[in-house]
């Protein structure tokens, strides 16, 4: 094995219960003074989302929204949320909310001073050398669930509208100068979103863990983060109110999108099609598509997750942490087929070829075909 990588870490982090008080001494930390704030329309509304605009507006920094932001945020949404920062004269973003408003969000202000289309910054070999890297506005994010990860991210997921494919947009600078964790803020959750969102980070950290590549830092990371999911995942499920739990579950984010550097893999190059075509909630269909993939990786993984599961007191090896990865999924109320989720069997052909094409396949252990994906998605469905 040959042991080379190129490897990065996260950024300025303010965890801890109350400390969305903290967002103007963010604001004057990352340098910003007009900031607009970045989420989803559900969110919008929210009692969390006008708190934290009243703590801006009382500290002199406006209360400027935008909200036009969809569950699988598309460039639509982001041309939008250009023209927005642009006429407000804005100077940052504050991306606020689950991985939709934190990948818009990030987008915003990565675009706004852009003259090049956003697919050309696809992660595709070096294309992120191609932006104006000054010309990107400081962000603040600051996550409102425990899953995607994306406040430590150097990427954004858009979906393109016209061909309905999901694409990373990749640039070090779309890192978020200052991260925001306030486990109160995600208190509120519904038990499916919390399911769905935790699940995601578990996702994460799985297919770290089984990724080939050589990556010491993220495997360790990964590892205790798979820790963090089994142990509190379930206690903030059962009690949404159970602040030490929800506070693990966003330490267990963060951990699984840094860990994720190493690599993803067949869950994520299924789920993210899935998204697109059919508007899905991307943790739950990771979910649903983890055991199956388990099953494929199998002979791949096996050794590495019979030391996962003696870490994590799973009892059986790899075949018990299968078993406990199914086990959590009911337990959780995750659907057990694609079909309970709205993917039928026509589009099938299409999800394969989507899949094939998806940078995640790379991180995969166990190289991904056209047959061996195809019969993933009829497993599952």
């Amino acid at each position: 094995m040959t042991l080379t990588g190129n490897w990065s870490y996260p950024t300025a982090i303010r965890f801890g219960a109350g400390r969305i008080g903290e967002l103007p001494e963010a604001c004057a930390q990352a340098g910003i003074r007009r900031p607009l704030l970045v989420t989803d329309r559900g969110l919008a509304t929210l009692p969390i989302t006008q708190a934290t605009l009243d703590i801006l507006e009382a500290a002199g920094l406006g209360g400027a929204l935008f909200a036009e932001v969809d569950p699988n945020p598309n460039d639509t949404n982001l041309a939008a949320g250009v023209e927005a920062y642009r006429d407000g004269n804005h100077d940052g973003v504050i991306a606020f909310g689950g991985g939709s408003g934190l990948d818009l969000g990030k987008m915003v202000a990565f675009m706004a001073g852009q003259t090049r289309p956003v697919w050309d910054f696809e992660d595709i070999d070096d294309w992120w050398t191609r932006a104006d890297a000054e010309a990107i506005a400081p962000i603040i994010a600051v996550p409102t669930t425990a899953g995607t990860g994306s406040e430590v991210g150097r990427a954004s997921v858009i979906t393109n509208s016209l061909t309905h494919e999901k694409k990373i947009i990749f640039h070090p600078r779309v890192l978020p100068s200052v991260v925001i964790c306030d486990p109160e803020l995600t208190v509120g959750m519904p038990k499916p979103i919390t399911a769905g969102t935790g699940l995601d980070a578990f996702a994460h950290c799985v297919e770290a863990f089984s990724s080939p590549h050589y990556h010491p830092m993220s495997q360790g990371i990964a590892l205790e983060g798979m820790r963090l999911v089994k142990e509190y995942l379930p206690r903030a499920y059962a009690d949404g109110g159970d602040i030490e739990a929800r506070g693990q579950m966003m330490s267990a984010a963060m951990m699984g999108s840094t860990a994720f550097q190493k690599g993803l893999g067949a869950i994520h190059a299924m789920s993210h099609p899935i998204g697109a075509l059919f508007n899905s909630h991307h943790g739950t269909t990771n979910a649903i598509c983890m055991p199956a993939v388990l099953d494929l990786n199998a002979e791949a993984i096996r050794e590495r997750f019979d030391m996962a599961a003696a870490y994590l007191g799973i009892e059986g090896g790899f075949d018990g942490f299968r078993t406990f990865v199914q086990t959590l999924n009911d337990r959780l109320g995750i659907p057990r087929t694609l079909s309970e989720i709205g993917v039928t069997e026509d589009r099938i052909d299409e999800l394969t070829r989507m899949a094939l094409q998806d940078p995640s396949c790379g991180g995969n252990p166990i190289v991904l075909t056209q047959e061996n994906l195809e019969a993933l998605f009829r497993r599952c469905l």
